[in-house]
């Protein structure tokens, strides 16, 4: 059993900055990757970033030079920072592990509000 507890959410004026936090904890007896999606209302889920434990990181385009995503190996932790953030950066951000074993599995988080408003 693995659960993602996230953190961090909440209102940020345009240009402002927040960062946010997922804690895995469980079986995590392989390696594992992480990141972060969103999702806007009315809108399908989107991949933000996501991070190998080698430390090799990718960010949507959308984000690039405003968001870095981090890792803490030894705490299973996965870091999202958001800089100059925009209103269409609002929307639900959901914290994703997803396992480099033969199974492959997937694991969420509950999903943390952002809300970019002035």
């Amino acid at each position: 059993q693995v659960h993602l507890m996230e953190s961090g959410g909440g209102l940020v004026q345009p240009g402002g900055s927040l960062g946010l936090s997922c804690a895995a904890r469980g079986n995590l007896f392989a390696p594992f990757t992480m990141g972060w999606f969103r999702q806007a209302s009315g809108n399908e889920r989107e991949l933000v970033a996501f991070i190998l434990e080698s430390g090799t990181s990718a960010v949507g385009d959308a984000m690039k030079g405003r968001f870095t995503i981090a890792r803490d190996n030894a705490n299973n932790t996965v870091y999202l920072q958001m800089t100059n953030l925009k209103p269409e950066d609002t929307g639900v951000y959901y914290c994703k592990l997803k396992m480099t074993d033969r199974d492959r599995t997937e694991y969420w988080g509950q999903g943390t509000q952002v809300t970019v408003s002035s």
